[in-house]
């Protein structure tokens, strides 16, 4: 090709050495930032052919896509990325986000444009990461029925992130349910008081239809599976303003 097509920066795995200052910075600079963020060089040497790279796709306005760690060997494909800055001294490059579904793979043209995009990249970058986190606290187990496939979890919110005190997309504002039991969950068909304990509805409970059905019923009573870390336990104010809008709906 003739262009530079991909980008990436890895998330460091802990203990590991962290190479450049963008796998520290980027995600905070994503979140706290309202256009542009940094991508570090390749060494040195920005004539070195990685960075000369870097500098074609500015001048010539290329499209690119950028794998952005979330996790250890885990990546968020974020596209159209352009190029806004390339710097020698400081060896860095500037990142900016294209709209999502764009017909046409142009760069924002505008301060509006390069904030609605980021805007949209945090959204997504929340939810990837978040899920993550959670899933990863839990060694990719459901924290209800022990189920220990990652593609069938979802990470449910125990405070919705539309709250501005308790919604931080942070572990212990999480826990791994599988789609039913997110669902079940979210419909306050099942409660999780702040000892973990669970509660099925009256709703469900009066019912009688099937094995699915049973299963769900069998969780009264029981608590639910905690993470290894204590600090990655469930945030038992959290559990209790949550518990408190299960018993309401009840």
């Amino acid at each position: 090709m003739k262009f530079l097509l991909s980008i990436k920066t890895v998330f460091p795995r802990a203990g590991a050495r962290v190479w450049y200052d963008d796998q520290r910075e980027v995600h905070r600079q994503i979140f706290e930032g309202d256009e542009a963020v940094d991508y570090a060089f390749m060494g040195q040497d920005p004539d070195a052919a990685d960075n000369r790279w870097l500098r074609e796709a500015y001048e010539n306005r290329i499209p690119i896509i950028y794998f952005l760690g979330i996790a250890p060997g885990r990546y968020q494909a974020m596209l159209p990325i352009f190029l806004s800055g390339w710097d020698a001294k400081a060896l860095k490059a500037r990142l900016v986000f294209g709209a999502p579904n764009q017909d046409v793979l142009t760069p924002p043209e505008n301060a509006l444009e390069r904030r609605y995009a980021l805007r949209a990249v945090k959204q997504r970058l929340h939810q990837a990461s978040f899920r993550e986190a959670v899933i990863t606290a839990y060694n990719g187990r459901c924290a209800l029925s022990g189920l220990p496939e990652s593609l069938l979890l979802d990470a449910a919110h125990i405070m919705s992130d539309k709250d501005e005190k308790f919604g931080q997309p942070v572990v212990p504002n999480g826990i791994p349910l599988s789609k039913i039991h997110h669902a079940a969950f979210d419909a306050h068909l099942i409660g999780i008081d702040p000892d973990y304990r669970l509660h099925v509805s009256d709703r469900l409970l009066v019912q009688n239809d099937g094995p699915m059905l049973d299963a769900l019923k069998r969780l009264n009573g029981g608590t639910i599976h905690l993470p290894g870390r204590v600090k990655d336990r469930p945030d038992r104010d959290r559990l209790a303003q949550r518990y408190e809008r299960f018993k309401a709906a009840a």
